[in-house]
């Protein structure tokens, strides 16, 4: 449950790297997988059993809240499982479990651990609100919905005084940013179909992202399409109609990306905290909600769109297979040694070539993300201008640099021209 009056900003972590930089940059509360039992179990890395300390740790030193995803179909041999990860998650102080199966649910209520309500489970109205209230004190809404749908929910929440366990009003979630695939809420099948890998325990082999042809079986005619990626949404983005959203009274707004870059966190979750400060703060405005376009734009994205919030009848299809980002990292080299005395780094260049002027990005399990211009360095204990392959160099640094961070250097695609000249 929320501690205030904001809406509360919920962050993906699919590794370290993501969890700090949703910390670092604003998140309200992470949500995350643990092994195979959620719905991005062959997306991303994942944590195990053993991390949980170590996310509680590092959130709890910054009042973030846990929420850990244990969404997925639930088979008779998974009951085992379920149990020792929901034993854990109790032991490490998890805030709560985001769950669908009836058997996660009732076992994260015996054990006594808060229950929010998986988008799968596909809430629409007030009625299933009401059912799940007996379990769950935050569910997420359908994807489906739009906001005047959503905001009567949230109305006859507060009219009818559904509250959940905890004894509070229960909490309605939506997401905010990030994929949306063809099935939205529902459960897709295409991945059990074509490779008997489903989707719906969390290893979907992106069917829909593909390019396809369809052709009249009777005539052998080739239906020409206007897009070819008909199957593929572009991403949900809220950003310039966030005001509408927060006003509906929804008190949870997650970002979708656990199988995303820690920049991509990075960025969404930076860029959706300023807005909502600027929200509370009256300052929200369209000449800002450009600016945090253009910084969405720079990662990871199918091209944006607003989902069915505003009413939409039909979907906005991607036009390109992957992502439409304005910028790219490129690996460049290692961490070797930090200096702490003159708070210097040393770096081992292992692949193109460093310029003075060039961001850079710096990436790290304790890290998180750290994104800045190249001032000054020195190469091979020379002040130059460019550094390349083979090369050591040094740069002086705001963070304690660990051997395990990883430096990049961000590079303009083919897509920044486009956004230019649009």
């Amino acid at each position: 449950m929320t501690n205030s009056g904001q809406i509360e900003l919920m962050a993906p972590a699919g590794n370290f790297e993501s969890l700090q930089a949703a910390i670092d940059n604003g998140a309200d509360s992470v949500y995350f997988g643990v092994d195979q039992l959620n719905m991005r179990a062959r997306a991303s890395i994942n944590f195990t059993l053993d991390d949980l300390p170590e996310i509680v740790k590092r959130c709890e030193e910054k009042q973030v809240r846990t929420y850990l995803t244990l969404n997925t179909i639930i088979y008779d041999h998974d009951l085992s499982v379920i149990k020792t990860l929901l034993d854990a998650a109790k032991a490490a102080n998890i805030t709560a479990v985001i769950a669908m199966d009836q058997a996660v649910i009732a076992y994260a209520k015996q054990i006594g651990i808060e229950i929010h309500i998986s988008t799968q489970i596909n809430i629409t109205n007030i009625e299933t609100v009401k059912f799940y209230a007996l379990f769950a004190d935050t569910m997420v809404m359908s994807r489906e919905l739009s906001l005047r749908q959503v905001k009567k929910i949230v109305e006859q929440i507060e009219k009818e005084n559904v509250r959940g366990p905890s004894g509070n009003l229960v909490e309605v979630e939506i997401f905010g940013h990030g994929a949306l695939c063809m099935a939205v809420s529902g459960k897709c099948y295409l991945s059990l179909h074509s490779h008997n890998s489903s989707a719906n325990r969390g290893a979907c082999k992106q069917n829909c992202r593909k390019k396809y042809t369809v052709i009249d079986q009777e005539s052998g005619f080739e239906i020409e399409l206007d897009n070819e990626f008909m199957m593929s949404p572009k991403d949900l983005c809220t950003l310039d109609f966030l005001d509408q959203v927060i006003d509906t009274g929804v008190k949870v707004l997650k970002i979708e990306g656990r199988g995303r870059a820690p920049e991509y966190v990075a960025t969404v979750i930076r860029t959706y905290r300023e807005a909502i400060d600027a929200y509370y703060a009256g300052s929200f405005s369209k000449q800002k909600v450009t600016e945090w376009m253009k910084a969405l734009h720079k990662v990871y994205n199918r091209g944006f769109w607003s989902g069915y919030y505003l009413g939409q009848k039909l979907g906005e299809w991607s036009e390109a297979n992957g992502s439409k980002a304005t910028q790219k990292k490129v690996y460049i080299g290692k961490g070797v040694h930090y200096f702490p005395k003159t708070s210097i780094g040393e770096f081992k260049i292992e692949a193109y070539d460093l310029k003075i002027g060039d961001t850079i990005l710096i990436t790290g399990p304790t890290t998180g993300v750290e994104e800045f211009e190249l001032t000054e360095m020195l190469v091979n204990d020379q002040r130059e201008e460019q550094a390349t392959k083979g090369d050591s160099i040094t740069i002086p640094l705001k963070f304690r640099l660990r051997q395990s961070d990883k430096l990049y250097k961000i590079v303009k695609t083919e897509y920044a021209a486009e956004k230019v000249s649009s």
